[in-house]
C-alpha cells in the first residue's frame, strides 16, 4: 500500500510515535512517504528513506513556555522574538503564513505521490488535503479537545481543527481503553461527534517490562520545544539540586554530551535514548513534565513520579495520572519539594497504583493494533 505520512514538529512527541510506526508498515512491505519540519524531518531522515521537508508551523514560544495571547496574535501578525538556541533576534512569521506554505508544501508531493491512505499525526494540513483531494485518512492522535485548564482565547482555533478531525475516516489514540491518559484531552467523543471512528489500541512504546529493584535517584527528563525546556530546567535545578537524594536531570539538548554538577545534582546537556531508558528504570522517583509518550514510560517502569507541566494537554495527562493515585502534581519549585518528600514518604502506595496500570497496559499491543486499523483502510 502507499502511504503517506505527516506529522506536526510541535514537541518530538508525534515524530516519537510515527517512527516505530513507520518501521513496523515497513516490515509489512508498505511504500512510505514521510513529511515533517523542523527537528522531526532531521530525525526522520536518520530513519527512512523517502522523507520530504514542509514548513514548520509554531506556536509564539519564549523562556516562560508557550505565550497563549502572543499565539493569537500572532496568527496575523508577525512579532519579534529572541531565538535563545541560536543567540539572535527574528521575526517569527504569522502563523497563518506558515500554514499556507505548509498546505502547498504537501500538495505539491501529493498530487505526484498519490497515495492510497494519508496517515496523520497531529498535521492538520495532511487531513485537510486528504478530504481535498478524497485520499482516505487515519488521524493519530491524543488531543482533540482539550477540557482541563485550556485557554479561551485558543478555543477558536480549536473547534476549527475539528471540522478536519471529523472528516478523516479513522482516529487512532495511542492509549487505554479504560485508564485513559489523554482522557482529558480527548474531551466529550460524543458530543464532538466521532466515536465511531475513535480507536484505542494502546500505546505505542513497549509496555512489557520487569521491575526493576534498583532505586538509586530522583530522574528529571526534560523534552519539548525550547520555551518548555527553559521554563522547566529554571525550576527543576534549584530544586533537585538542594534534596539529600542524588537526582539526575536531562535538558533534552541534542549535541555533544556534557555533564555539570550542582549540589547533590548531575545535569546532563543531552543523553541517548539507551541512557536515558536505564536512568529512568533505576529513578526511585520520575519528575516530568506530562507529555503522554513519557507518561506511559513513566508507567511502563512503574514508577512514582511528579508532573511538572507548562501547557494545557500536559496539565491534563497530569491530573489523570492523579486520580489513578500515580502521580502527584507541582506548579512551582514549592510544591515540587513537597511532593517528592510525599511520596518518599508513601512510597509503597503510589508503586502499588502504578504497577495495576502499568499491568493493564501492557495487555495492549499498540504498533500493532494501528497497523490492524490502518491496513483495514484499504
Amino acid at each position: 500500500m502507499r502511504l503517506l505520512l505527516s506529522c506536526t514538529e510541535l514537541g518530538l512527541g508525534h515524530v516519537s510515535r510515527i517512527i516505530p510506526l513507520g518501521k513496523r508498515l515497513a516490515e509489512k512491505e508498505h511504500e512510505l512517504f514521510f513529511f515533517s519540519g523542523g527537528t522531526a524531518y532531521q530525525l526522520l531522515k536518520n530513519e527512512f528513506d523517502h522523507v520530504y521537508p514542509c514548513r514548520p508551523v509554531a506556536w509564539y514560544e519564549s523562556p516562560l513556555g508557550v505565550m497563549a495571547s502572543a499565539s493569537v496574535l500572532n496568527i496575523l501578525i508577525p512579532l519579534p522574538r529572541y531565538d535563545y538556541e541560536h543567540k539572535k533576534v527574528e521575526i517569527k512569521s504569522p502563523s497563518a503564513i506558515e500554514t499556507v506554505h505548509r498546505y502547498y508544501d504537501l500538495r505539491r508531493h501529493i498530487l505526484k505521490i498519490k497515495p492510497e491512505l494519508i496517515i496523520s499525526d497531529g498535521d492538520m494540513h495532511a487531513l485537510r488535503l486528504a478530504h481535498r483531494w478524497k485520499v482516505p485518512s487515519v488521524y493519530v492522535t491524543n488531543i482533540i479537545r482539550p477540557s482541563y485548564r485550556f485557554s479561551p482565547l485558543l478555543t477558536p482555533g480549536e473547534r476549527f481543527t475539528e471540522r478536519y478531525v471529523k472528516k478523516c475516516d479513522r482516529i487512532i489514540v495511542p492509549d487505554n481503553p479504560k485508564h485513559t491518559v489523554c482522557e482529558y484531552n480527548l474531551g466529550n467523543l460524543d458530543d464532538i461527534g466521532i466515536t465511531e471512528k475513535i480507536e484505542f489500541v494502546g500505546s505505542f512504546s513497549e509496555m512489557t517490562q520487569k521491575e526493576s529493584l534498583k532505586e538509586e535517584h530522583v530522574f528529571a527528563p526534560i523534552s519539548g520545544p525550547f520555551g518548555t525546556r527553559a521554563k522547566l530546567a529554571k525550576m527543576l535545578i534549584p530544586a533537585l539540586s538542594q534534596l539529600k537524594s542524588k537526582s539526575i536531570i536531562s535538558l533534552g539538548e541534542p549535541g555533544k554530551k556534557v555533564a555539570t554538577r550542582i549540589g547533590n545534582c548531575e545535569v546532563y546537556n543531552w543523553l541517548t535514548n539507551k541512557e536515558r531508558n536505564l536512568l529512568m528504570k533505576n529513578a526511585e522517583t520520575i519528575v516530568f513534565s506530562g507529555g503522554h509518550g513519557t507518561c506511559f514510560e513513566v508507567i511502563k517502569h512503574r514508577k512514582p513520579s511528579v508532573c511538572v507541566p507548562t501547557q494545557p494537554e500536559q496539565m491534563g495527562n497530569a491530573r489523570k495520572l492523579g486520580e489513578l493515585k500515580c502521580s502527584l502534581l507541582a506548579e512551582n519549585e514549592r510544591q515540587l519539594k513537597s511532593a517528592i518528600l510525599e511520596i518518599e514518604e508513601k512510597r509503597e502506595t503510589f508503586r502499588a497504583y502504578v504497577r495495576k496500570i502499568s499491568e493493564y497496559s501492557s495487555q495492549f499491543k499498540g504498533l500493532d493494533n494501528a497497523v490492524k486499523v490502518i491496513e483495514n483502510m484499504v
